[in-house]
């Protein structure tokens, strides 16, 4: 109790010191410090209902693992059964699964009753569902058939979560949504054209859909993660890098990043849509998140030292 009383103070005389006295003043309710400056962690989600599409594993698994660990009750959709069966069973009694095939519209829409049907209403809708790409890297062999499929996953899926939370968010005038983009969707020439062009379309839906959303209270955020050994890019790389290892696959994946001596996780994505979903970012709407380690912030000129010029 001294100490709490001692920092009350400290912080008190601090802010005069800064501000005179236009200082902005403190409560020295003790309680009031413990819930404003406390580092002591605390359930985030209490009591919040999140729908989380493509969340039987990787980063959506890792995302539901979270939630609950803060407070939430999550519905994991995806169109994977049994193991979206086998990823609830392991998340315990918060957990739900409910199939969804998020390319149709109708399994969208079910996805979202049923999560209402289940807890009254649904607070957070995590549009992370969406696969690879595998055709060839030249947009003049661009297999249209595939592009359809992908964009049909990764942008028209995304569509329709949003669609369809606005539909039973809006009542309640408030709601957050977030969707998966990636580093692929904001540099060319990191992926092949059709996954960058869905999740660019992905980070410039998000931007869309804010204004209006945000009139009823609904913040739309998205999260662009550097490379991560997921199931779902592990596949690709396997098709790329024929009868390679998986391990020197991951070697490769991890050796890719721009930040020493760390890699990216799907832990870093679901402590980031752990973040976005919280009322920590009340006030954040329309951002792109990008988890990659400073990657997009720079490109080298690739300019030789001095001394190796002739």
């Amino acid at each position: 109790m001294l100490c709490r009383r001692a920092g009350a103070a400290m912080a008190r005389t601090g802010l005069r010191t800064l501000f005179g006295n236009n200082a902005p003043v403190i409560p020295r309710t003790c309680g009031a410090i413990d819930r404003r400056f406390c580092s002591r962690p605390e359930r985030t989600l209490e009591g919040k209902i999140a729908l989380i599409t493509g969340a039987a594993s990787g980063i959506g698994k890792a995302t539901a693992a979270k939630f609950i660990a803060n407070g939430a009750k999550v519905v994991i959709a995806d169109v994977n059964h049994e193991l979206g069966q086998e990823a609830a069973e392991e998340l315990g009694p918060d957990a739900r699964f409910t199939p969804c095939d998020v390319s149709k519209e109708l399994d969208v829409s079910n996805a979202v009753d049923f999560t209402v049907s289940q807890h009254g209403r649904l607070d957070i809708m995590f549009n992370n569902a969406g696969i690879a790409c595998t055709t060839p890297a030249s947009i003049v062999d661009l297999d249209l058939d595939r592009f359809d499929r992908v964009m049909a996953i990764n942008v028209r899926g995304v569509v329709a979560g949003i669609k369809h939370a606005s539909r039973v968010m809006i009542p309640n005038r408030a709601g957050s949504i977030l969707c998966t983009a990636s580093v692929v969707g904001i540099l060319g020439g990191m992926a092949q054209l059709t996954y960058s062009l869905s999740k660019s379309s992905v980070i410039g839906i998000v931007r869309s859909a804010s204004p209006e959303l945000g009139r009823h209270g609904i913040r739309i955020n998205c999260i662009s993660p550097f490379a991560i050994p997921t199931r779902l890019v592990m596949d690709e790389m396997n098709h790329h890098y024929t009868g390679v290892g998986n391990q020197r696959i991951v070697d490769i994946i991890h050796g890719a990043g721009a930040l020493e001596g760390t890699s990216c996780e799907p832990i870093d994505i679901a402590n980031a849509a752990l973040y976005l979903a919280s009322d920590g970012a009340k006030y954040v709407s329309g951002h792109n998140l990008v988890v990659d380690g400073g990657f997009t912030v720079f490109k080298s000129l690739g300019f030789p030292a001095p001394d190796q010029v002739n």
